[in-house]
């Protein structure tokens, strides 16, 4: 279908990577499985050896399905291409080898989601790769932190489970000079609310995951590059071999038809659900860029066109069990890790840092707001907070009692 990077991005979502006319006329990209692809003669044959990913040459670089969706990913960010992974972090973490060689220098903001964190610490630093992490609020001034041999900064803006707002063209006006690749996870904002290569960044990587698929049923990773990182992240791709499948591929094009409409539903929900906590007695701080309380917010206005429905909220202090029971006591929202689908959930939050930062005297509980109406969410967080306001109470007594 008719689609360039002047349109709206709706239109884009609707359109890009769909070719109707190559499939009989079926509006959505099929699901081709593939291993050996044949061809007509020996010199066809030779003369594919040279291409890897763009065309169908072989099951392990991407049958039409996946082609479509590295299509409309290319087009939403404003890259020049894209590789698919099997997961999220399959996509960090085959971003990161790419770019990096034992010897050098990797920068990672202290806000990073803890599975990258624990990739980087463990199998980065044993393949003799140096990392360290820096403070979230450092932009330009991250330069101070530059060796000889940096070669990457990794940024996520906002953070993992405290949701700290990253300068992204302060950290590239540092990073370009120097030839330093700047890498970042857009997985919160999706292509639709925040676009990390127009602000400088030369790799964004997503977890598909959550909302692309946006329906909790799949497992996938995108990282979607500027020349020339991008033909190093297709060639350690090529090498490696760790690719999406056709079916994870499907589904998250047909998420990405729906992504703007669910993802407005997931902003008005949080917004509703955290201007409603931001009140309530038994919370201290709401962590959502969007919210005008959050020391980020005014990178968020700047950068970004919109929020997801994924924020942080500190309680007041209480006693552990009191958050245990007050997570328990919610019926709408389920205890499970990711988010990005349907659903609401919820978390207990416990951020690792390694260079300080953020100190937080009551406990984080992690939310994602779901397409449910907010007037039943919130009639459910109320009811689950006054368990958690009486069992702070009975704690406090018995304190005293003492």
């Amino acid at each position: 279908m008719t689609s360039d990077r002047s349109h709206h991005p709706d239109t884009i979502l609707a359109h890009a990577g769909r070719k109707p006319a190559e499939f009989g006329g079926v509006v959505n990209t099929p699901v081709v499985r593939a291993s050996t692809i044949l061809y007509p003669d020996v010199e066809a044959y030779r003369a594919s050896r040279s291409i890897k990913f763009g065309s169908l040459r072989y099951g392990r670089y991407g049958t039409q399905t996946a082609m479509a969706l590295v299509e409309a990913m290319t087009e939403l960010e404003g890259g020049d291409g894209a590789v698919l992974h099997p997961s999220g972090l399959a996509a960090i973490a085959m971003t990161l080898r790419a770019l990096l060689s034992p010897g050098d220098h990797l920068l990672v903001v202290d806000s990073v989601y803890a599975p990258t964190r624990a990739f980087c610490d463990g199998q980065l630093a044993m393949q003799g790769i140096e990392v360290s992490y820096y403070d979230p609020a450092l932009g330009a001034d991250i330069a101070g932190l530059f060796k000889p041999n940096t070669r990457v900064v990794f940024a996520e803006s906002p953070g993992s489970l405290t949701f700290d707002m990253q300068d992204m063209p302060a950290l590239s006006s540092a990073c370009r000079p120097r030839e330093i690749a700047l890498v970042v996870d857009g997985t919160w904002a999706t292509p639709l609310f925040c676009k990390p290569l127009s602000l400088g960044a030369d790799v964004v990587v997503h977890s598909a995951t959550k909302y692309i698929v946006g329906h909790s049923d799949a497992m996938l990773g995108v990282a979607v590059a500027r020349d020339p990182w991008r033909l190093k992240l297709e060639k350690f791709a090529a090498l490696n071999g760790i690719i999406a499948g056709p079916d994870d591929c499907w589904l998250a094009l047909r998420g990405l038809r729906s992504m703007g409409a669910r993802l407005r539903q997931h902003q008005d929900c949080a917004m509703g659900l955290s201007s409603w906590l931001g009140v309530h007695p038994a919370v201290r701080r709401i962590l959502y860029p969007a919210h005008r309380s959050h020391p980020g917010h005014p990178i968020w206005r700047r950068d970004f066109t919109g929020a997801s429905g994924l924020f942080g909220v500190e309680l007041v202090p209480c006693d552990p069990g009191a958050v245990d029971r007050f997570i328990d006591a919610l019926t709408l929202f389920g205890i499970g890790s990711s988010w990005g689908g349907y659903e609401s959930l919820v978390l207990p939050a416990s951020p690792m840092r390694t260079v300080g930062g953020k100190t937080f005297e009551g406990p984080l509980v992690r939310l994602h707001a779901g397409l449910e109406h907010p007037d039943d969410l919130i009639a459910d967080l109320e009811q689950a907070l006054a368990q958690l306001d009486s069992a702070t109470r009975q704690g406090q007594e018995n304190h005293h009692g003492k």
